[in-house]
């Protein structure tokens, strides 16, 4: 499973994350970060990238478009990227089953 970091979220969650999940990028670094939310919809769904952000315009798009691409929608405000790397550690079965269970989109991490 590859994750791609929306703009909301540290650049440096890519490569802290590498070892569960190595092919995983942020979209600065792949030159996104300045790009709609649903120029990047499309990039993930062409390259199978799930995405992680902490809005909901990724969630609104899955429940308009269908999926895939997946979303990980962290929903704690106000926490460090040490939280979220933390959370997405926590929760790495939940997020492994996300991606092989056809029948859901989204996940909510708290």
């Amino acid at each position: 499973m590859k994750l791609l970091f929306d703009q909301n979220l540290s650049p440096t969650l890519a490569q802290r994350l590498r070892d569960v999940f190595p092919h995983s990028t942020h979209v600065f670094h792949i030159g996104l970060d300045r790009s709609t939310d649903l120029d990047i919809w499309k990039l993930c769904h062409n390259e199978g990238f799930t995405i992680v952000s902490r809005d909901s315009d990724f969630s609104d798009l899955s429940m308009v478009l269908g999926f895939p691409p997946k979303v990980l929608w962290i929903r704690r405000a106000n926490c460090s990227t040490q939280q979220i790397e933390e959370m997405l550690r926590t929760n790495l079965q939940a997020v492994l089953e996300l991606a092989d269970n056809p029948e859901t989109g989204v996940l909510e991490l708290y």
